[in-house]
């Protein structure tokens, strides 16, 4: 059966204006760093994006790495466009993608330099069946490249009609106020900055946050659930066949503290206070600092989508509130 989108996608989701352009993002975006790859089970990853965009998301955010294998996810995701949004509803998705970690072998395939990244964002319309992304990012700083050079290969990107917009991921707040002036002065603005950030993760409140509101600059945080850790599922400690159970993960066992578990399950105590999951007040709290514009979250499921997105019914906090989860974190 052909996938028909809901008629009342757009009708309660949240739409924020990032930073000082003209472009609104849900205040909940689909990243699919997971789940998404060619080990994955595709129908699975499509009823995702459908279920997504029935709800009122509309930016799907990719990377030249996402799977594994490297660049299957964009491959599965062109799938998705190809079978189920007609060349009109195009006009309806953000699409991103950025490039900056090892993709392929020699000197050329990884970093900051012009030719890695122009080659690479080729590869990644390629592989999507795309003619350009909405936006483009530099996914790190490269320590050996000029900075310049990186912010030139962006606004060439934009000045081909290969991207949209351009963004940021993961630089510091140094780097980010260098890399912005210079997009500025070359006439492509950088319009967005993927930090990693969530309760566990606060790195971005030490001045990051301070230049994007200077300069306009909409914010997106990564890994808003601490890669699992700010969801029921560590509770109890670490179950067979999760995130941290995994000897190769990004979290590994031994970020599972008992210390960080008393925090998760005072903090999930909280979180029923407000009648929400960890996973919404999580998300939630986020939202809560206008500017953050959007929040990107990776899903497994319909159901965990849904409980995901459901964090957009309560973003309101009180004083009180505030102060208790600061309590726990500190």
């Amino acid at each position: 059966m052909s996938y028909v989108p809901s008629a009342s996608r757009y009708d309660s989701m949240k739409y924020n204006r990032c930073g000082n352009s003209g472009l609104l993002l849900p205040a909940i975006s689909l990243g699919l760093w997971h789940n998404f790859g060619s080990v994955d089970v595709f129908d699975n990853g499509r009823n995702i994006v459908h279920r997504a965009f029935d709800r009122g998301i509309t930016h799907f955010d990719l990377a030249n790495n996402y799977g594994p294998e490297p660049g299957s996810a964009e491959e599965n995701f062109g799938k998705i466009l190809k079978k189920d949004f007609p060349g009109y509803l195009r006009d309806e998705l953000i699409i991103s993608s950025k490039a900056g970690y090892l993709m392929w072998p020699g000197p050329y395939g990884n970093w900051g330099s012009r030719k890695y990244l122009i080659s690479s964002l080729d590869q990644s319309l390629q592989r999507m069946g795309l003619e350009y992304v909405d936006i483009f990012y530099s996914h790190r700083p490269d320590p050996e490249t000029p900075i310049e050079e990186t912010m030139m290969a962006l606004d060439s990107v934009v000045r081909q009609g290969k991207a949209l917009y351009v963004g940021l991921s993961n630089y510091n707040a140094e780097q980010a106020d260098k890399a912005i002036q210079i997009l500025k002065s070359l006439g492509t603005p950088c319009l967005i900055h993927q930090p990693k950030y969530s309760m566990f993760e606060r790195w971005v409140e030490g001045g990051l946050l301070d230049v994007l509101e200077k300069h306009g600059v909409g914010c997106i945080p990564f890994s808003p659930l601490a890669q699992g850790m700010l969801t029921d599922k560590y509770l109890k400690g670490i179950p067979e066949g999760s995130r941290a159970a995994k000897e190769h993960g990004f979290l590994q066992e031994k970020d599972i503290t008992p210390e960080r578990l008393q925090k998760i399950q005072k903090l999930n105590e909280l979180a029923k206070t407000r009648n929400q999951s960890l996973a919404q007040m999580a998300l939630s709290w986020l939202l809560k600092d206008k500017r953050i514009t959007t929040v990107l979250i990776g899903a497994s499921s319909v159901a965990q989508l849904d409980n995901n997105i459901d964090s957009l019914n309560n973003i309101d906090y009180s004083e009180s509130e505030l102060k208790a989860i600061e309590d726990i974190l500190t």
